[in-house]
């Protein structure tokens, strides 16, 4: 919790625990299901994704299972996502850009 008793973002802060400034790219816009959130240049599709609270990014086409991040490095393709209307793009591999579209069929988790 904040000093004003909000709820901090899923994010990390600016300092870590040793005390030093973590540089962040500058904030920009984006559009995941419909909704626009703020995300930083450099990050990654699926870090924005995790951060918002999205763990399903989309359902296997023949177990209909829920699919997300699970390697991390582009090998496995399990977080798969729709960006800009292209379909079937790594989540883990793809760096946002202001004005980005994402849909996912998965469901903010509580």
């Amino acid at each position: 919790m904040t000093s004003s008793n909000k709820p901090s973002s899923m994010r990390i802060d600016k300092k870590n625990s040793k005390g030093c400034v973590i540089k962040r790219g500058n904030p920009i816009q984006i559009t995941i299901n419909d909704t626009q959130v703020t995300a930083y240049d450099g990050e990654l599709v699926a870090s924005v994704l995790l951060a918002e609270g999205i763990r399903t990014f989309h359902s296997k086409h023949k177990t209909g299972r829920p699919s997300g991040i699970y390697c991390g490095m582009g090998v496995c393709y399990e977080c798969l996502v729709t960006i800009n209307g292209i379909e079937k793009v790594r989540a883990c591999q793809t760096q946002v850009e202001n004005g980005m579209v994402i849909k996912t069929t998965g469901e903010k988790n509580p």
